[in-house]
């Protein structure tokens, strides 16, 4: 076949190649793409169970029909399965780069709840560019990179409605992110204590040792009834614990029962270079030696005051509040010199929805319905270190790094 002429532009190929993965595969197909000095345009590759696919997109001015017949025939040579498109479309939306970051968690994650996803991201004309496994365990964690047709805020808002739409009614996490380097960023993460980094809350095991939880779980609940706010609440809890020894704040600290996954997450994180700290409502003489016993990097908890040994049943200082979580998550942020958008908050309850919207990225974690109206993304799972999939990191990168620190984990 005659060369193009000089001046008509490249034509784009793509080149796909499957079969079963072994050496020499990316060799033998760049060996002939060298012999006729294409431009290679974008390549990408998937493993999956040991079965490889290798897509090449390239721009050649001359004989792509040549090209094709030499592709084909070394890729007999190796056993590859090979398909190739003269005249592929080298601005796909995967090309000019994904617009958001979906991650979907399930345990398991079926086919049918799958193909929901996939039918509601159809209908509002979004692709899928991309999907890769970042997770097995606790909890199956899929990273769809996709692309809306028309990337505006409302576009954005729409996205997010449907897939927290879709998410309840079928029984999946799905987190939703902006592509970019805010994701890819974050510095410093924020936890709330209570049912969020232990199992429980701290003012429940005091009162058990202090014999009043009938009395504390009736303050509860007309809080949460709306009848009490969280200073007046806190207040009325922490007078039924006055003559409690303080030595029971120390029993309670060594009670505690980390949420599963927590110790993993953290680790993890400081291995990223992440400040990690607490912003409790709970009291300092048991998050500090939590904060302690973690290498957290600072905590933030109320002052119980204790006169003689005791505790006198009430709170030094400004409470921990709602407000007051906010407020300890921006001046944190500002300590350690970290952009709020370079922020992660994660927590269950009301009192942290102040706290989830000051930060870049808000998790809400098996939290009250208010709480995952207002945050960035919604986790039902009971497994704290699904946190590191939301923020990009694979089970495998995990289980890699503690291997390299000699920690052998089995899996339950």
């Amino acid at each position: 076949m005659a060369n193009q002429p000089a001046n008509q532009p490249a034509t784009p190929v793509l080149i796909t190649v499957s079969g079963p993965d072994k050496p020499g595969v990316s060799s033998v197909l760049f060996a002939v793409l060298t012999r006729h000095g294409v431009d290679v345009l974008d390549v990408e590759q998937v493993l999956i169970r040991g079965q490889l696919v290798l897509g090449v997109l390239v721009g050649t001015d001359h004989d792509p029909e040549g090209l094709q017949e030499a592709v084909e025939q070394a890729m007999a040579t190796v056993k590859m399965s090979v398909a190739v498109e003269i005249g592929a479309d080298p601005l796909s939306p995967a090309r000019l780069g994904s617009s958001h970051v979906l991650v979907v968690l399930g345990r398991p994650v079926t086919a049918r709840a799958f193909a929901e996803v996939a039918r509601r991201l159809a209908a509002l004309d979004v692709n899928i560019d991309a999907i890769r496994r970042v997770a097995d365990y606790p909890v199956t964690g899929l990273e769809l990179r996709v692309s809306v047709a028309q990337d505006t805020p409302e576009a954005d808002a729409e996205l997010r409605s449907a897939l927290a739409d879709v998410s309840v009614r079928i029984g999946l996490d799905i987190a939703v992110e902006r592509e970019g380097l805010t994701r890819r960023a974050k510095r410093l993460v924020v936890f709330d204590v209570d049912s969020t980094l232990i199992q429980g809350e701290v003012i429940d095991l005091l009162a058990a040792r202090a014999g009043c939880e009938d009395e504390v779980r009736a303050v509860t609940e007309a809080a949460m009834r709306g009848e009490l706010d969280f200073t007046q609440a806190l207040t009325r809890r922490v007078e039924l614990l006055a003559g409690l020894p303080a030595t029971v704040l120390d029993e309670v600290a060594e009670s505690i029962t980390l949420m599963p996954g927590a110790r993993t997450t953290i680790r993890t994180l400081k291995r990223l270079g992440f400040r990690c700290g607490v912003v409790s409502g709970g009291f300092t003489r048991v998050i500090d030696r939590l904060a302690d016993e973690l290498g957290l990097d600072f905590s933030v908890a109320n002052d119980l005051e204790i006169v003689d040994g005791r505790i006198t049943g009430r709170v030094l200082g400004d409470v921990v509040d709602r407000e007051g979580k906010a407020t300890a998550l921006r001046a944190m942020a500002k300590r350690f010199g970290v952009p709020l958008a370079q922020c992660v908050a994660i927590g269950d309850g009301a009192n942290d929805m102040d706290m989830l919207s000051a930060a870049g990225l808000g998790v809400a974690f098996n939290a009250k319905p208010a709480l995952r109206e207002v945050a960035d993304t919604a986790l039902s799972h009971p497994y704290l270190d699904v946190v590191l999939f939301v923020l990009g990191v694979t089970r495998a990168e995990v289980e890699a790094a503690d291997a390299a620190d000699g920690l052998d984990l089995i899996r339950p």
